[in-house]
């Protein structure tokens, strides 16, 4: 069985990719919807899809965490699914 955690981090950057980062969209974020203009994680999601079309500057525009995020994603989609084929074929999972 797919970890939750595996499905949703795939998901989010496959829904990244095929984002536009340039579009004026819908936000979760808390502290926009109240209509505070700075949040520490604002512009992330718009960062990491600008990374995905290739445009480098307007995702350190939108912001600067954009590459160690996506980075550490592709981490942990590693992470899970080495320990998920582990799992699958009985053999014992060791941490890195």
């Amino acid at each position: 069985m797919i970890p939750i955690e595996l499905m949703c981090w795939i998901s989010a950057l496959v829904l990244l990719a095929t984002a536009n980062p340039h579009a004026h969209h819908f936000t979760l974020c808390p502290l926009a919807n109240l209509g505070i203009t700075w949040c520490p994680g604002c512009g992330l999601g718009r960062s990491i899809s600008s990374l995905f079309h290739g445009d480098l500057s307007a995702s350190l525009t939108h912001h600067w965490f954009g590459i160690p995020a996506l980075i550490l994603i592709c981490h942990r989609i590693y992470q899970l699914t080495k320990q998920t084929i582990n799992t699958q074929f009985n053999i014992k999972y060791k941490e890195d």
